[in-house]
């Protein structure tokens, strides 16, 4: 588990009943939110998938997951609850995601962000994410497209990054679809 250098902080596995509060997250995260049933499908039944949360004081604070294929990670989502978004922990918790794909075997991540969502971008781009494409329509609430981000592993954090960060990256210590 880390979160060492984060006084506070934990990272596990998402468990089966993390499901609710995870969701209760998704919702209020995202215009097109996955559905309990795919979360239960996604710890139940898809090898690939890998599934962290991000608690302060025993509260599930945030989420992400990603898919490891061969030596890629695919992040699927990442999201904080509202009310400890601004405090840098979307950032703490990709890194964790990063450092846990790095040790899984994979050499790059990839994920999509919609065009609109700045922060998201700014965040990714921190990491080292770069555009690579562009994936027309995809998201189904307004047809907005999806910008086609990847990185290698390990991130290097762009300069000027938090030193907390830094700290997670070392191990001494944050959705794809945006």
């Amino acid at each position: 588990m880390s979160g060492e250098g984060a006084p506070g902080i934990v990272f596990r596995t998402m468990r089966y009943e993390d499901i609710p509060e995870v969701s209760a997250i998704e919702v209020e995260s995202f215009a097109t939110p996955w559905s309990e049933a795919a979360f239960i499908s996604e710890l139940t039944q898809n090898q690939f998938a890998q599934y962290i949360v991000m608690e302060y004081e025993d509260r599930l604070i945030g989420y992400g997951g990603m898919w490891i294929i061969i030596d890629e990670a695919h992040v699927t989502n990442i999201a904080v609850t509202s009310d400890f978004r601004g405090r840098r922990l979307g950032e703490r918790l990709l890194a964790e995601l990063g450092s846990r794909a790095a040790r899984l075997g994979a050499e790059r991540m990839t994920l999509e962000v919609r065009p609109s969502n700045v922060a998201a971008r700014r965040l990714y781009e921190k990491f080292g994410f770069e555009a690579v494409g562009l994936r027309p329509g995809y998201y189904s609430d307004n047809g907005e497209d999806a910008i086609i981000m990847w990185s290698e592993l390990p991130f290097r954090i762009a300069a000027g990054s938090s030193k907390e960060v830094e700290n997670v990256e070392k191990g001494t210590a944050a959705r794809g679809r945006d």
